[in-house]
């Protein structure tokens, strides 16, 4: 199984996959953007963009490196990862879905407000990078995201609270805390 963790930046998907990662046994944390990164590396470069996500490599390889890792080591991916084009996630999903991958989609939600205050103090320098994805995620809020995911309003809740609320959903543990199996919770 996957869990997917979407979000924008600020949401706490980073800090919430580690937590979720070790409440659920067998599972581990495969962060996506390190395929953007290493197709960033190519030289001389891909065609230039401002996203890497743009490039449909990365789409299929994120598939492909996460059916790899599952038939590798079985078990549950647990995948901090912002996809904020609708496009981009039907092709992700679908090709999971191809090689009959569940996936369990997180969306972790905060008002405009507190994400601008969260990537304000967690940079010194507040990141333009980080801030002009606001409002593409809330436009993809309204128009698609929040109605193909579970929303994990992390507005009040701290990052274990949350990571508690995601394994509830996605194991059915009433805890939150998986002890070897899906049916073994305390």
């Amino acid at each position: 199984m996957i869990v997917w963790l979407n979000g924008t930046h600020g949401a706490g998907k980073t800090t919430t996959s580690v937590l979720v990662q070790r409440l659920i046994p067998d599972s581990r944390v495969f962060d996506a953007e390190k395929v953007g990164e290493a197709l960033m590396d190519i030289t001389p470069g891909l065609p230039a963009t401002d996203n890497f996500q743009h490039w449909p490599p990365w789409r299929h390889l994120v598939v492909e490196t996460a059916r790899r890792v599952l038939d590798y080591t079985g078990g549950t991916l647990v995948m901090p990862m912002t996809v904020l084009v609708e496009q981009y996630w039907r092709e992700i999903s679908g090709g999971l879905a191809r090689h009959a991958i569940p996936v369990r989609h997180f969306v972790l939600h905060a008002d405009q407000d507190t994400l601008r205050r969260r990537i304000e103090r967690e940079h010194p320098v507040p990141s333009p990078f980080r801030l002009k994805y606001l409002e593409p995620y809330a436009e993809a809020a309204r128009t698609w995201l929040h109605a193909e995911a579970e929303v994990v309003d992390t507005t009040h809740l701290t990052p274990a609270q949350a990571a508690r609320q995601i394994v509830l959903r996605a194991t059915g543990c009433g805890s939150g805390v998986v002890v070897a199996r899906t049916e073994d919770c305390y």
